[in-house]
């Protein structure tokens, strides 16, 4: 086994562990101080980090857009992160961090790379509500250290839309999908903790007619899941007449979508739920992880007609 894919069978183990891998970097001074926060992503999604290579200045770009460079013959178009987020950098932009996201390659220029560490979910808290419009969730890095150094999780999702929103629309124009009848009284339980993520989930539900119940974490899914069996209990119902189907991603703070499947199979009480994961960790390597922790079926962000035809087909079973 060559040490690439030593690298890659070691991260697919630690996300079966609740543990992941975060790249550290900087994007400069945060608007109205001297402070150079700390940002993160996650390394599954990073290809290769590089040297600033030389970039093109492509005609009518958006204004994020620096251009496109020529990387081992492909052209990518590089956004200019610091730009996108309001940061200042004050020693350039000398890095460059190509990622494939959701079926999708591009480059975000930044200011320096730090380092990289591993750390546990239950150390990355939920930034919805803290005024952080691009940042999903925030890492303690040091764990519940007292003033623990803080990492920002981007969320890449809402800014490529903002960058390229014609190319990341949740439903493009004339988009039909089909309608999805549930078992009368169930509901899909979906956990995401993007918010475009789940304005894309919504709608491709609300089109399908489906209803649904979302939550923004792993954790909030199980507690709603454990009420929704009590309450069950109570009227004298299994869960399986509360729950059709539980749509999870993979990347989420407190408990990750490999843990809440691992979770759900593994209880008793809801294991016959089927699980559908949806994630923009697009790869062979994390589709066979899905299926080893459970997963009855794998889709990737974000293709609608994918996205209603994998849960029909789970349902169907």
């Amino acid at each position: 086994m060559n040490k690439a894919m030593r690298d890659i069978d070691e991260r697919t183990n630690l996300a079966g562990n609740s543990m992941f891998e975060l790249l550290l970097f900087r994007l400069g001074q945060a608007p109205g101080t001297e402070r150079r926060e700390l940002f993160g992503i996650n390394v599954f999604k990073v290809r290769e980090i590089l040297v600033m290579p030389e970039v093109t200045v492509m005609v009518n770009a958006p204004p994020t857009v620096m251009g496109v460079a020529n990387i081992r013959g492909e052209m990518i178009p590089v956004i200019n992160l610091p730009a996108v987020v309001g940061c200042n950098p004050t020693k350039g932009l000398g890095i460059l961090l190509v990622t494939e996201f959701a079926r999708t390659t591009q480059a975000f220029a930044v200011e320096e790379v730090n380092e990289i560490v591993r750390l546990e979910w239950k150390q990355v808290l939920s930034a919805e509500g803290t005024g952080g419009g691009l940042v999903t969730s925030i890492a303690r890095l040091d764990g519940n250290a007292e003033n623990t150094r803080l990492a920002q999780v981007l969320d890449v999702e809402q800014i490529l839309r903002d960058v390229f929103p014609r190319e990341h629309q949740a439903l493009p124009d004339g988009s039909v999908l089909p309608r999805l009848q549930l078992p009368p009284g169930t509901v899909i339980l979906a956990a995401d903790d993007s918010a475009t993520a789940r304005l894309m989930i919504e709608q491709g539900l609300q089109a399908m007619d489906v209803p649904y119940i979302m939550t923004k974490t792993g954790k909030e899914a199980w507690d709603r899941l454990e009420a929704l069996s009590v309450q069950a209990v109570a009227e004298g119902k299994t869960i399986k007449d509360k729950v059709a189907l539980v749509l999870t991603d993979l990347e989420m703070p407190e408990m990750d979508g490999f843990t809440l499947t691992r979770n759900i199979k593994q209880d008793g009480r809801f294991n016959a739920i089927p699980v559908v994961i949806h994630s923009s960790l697009t790869g062979t390597t994390n589709e066979g992880h899905v299926k080893s922790v459970g997963a009855d079926a794998y889709i990737a962000k974000f293709v609608a007609e994918e996205f209603a035809a994998t849960i029909g087909r789970v349902l169907a079973r």
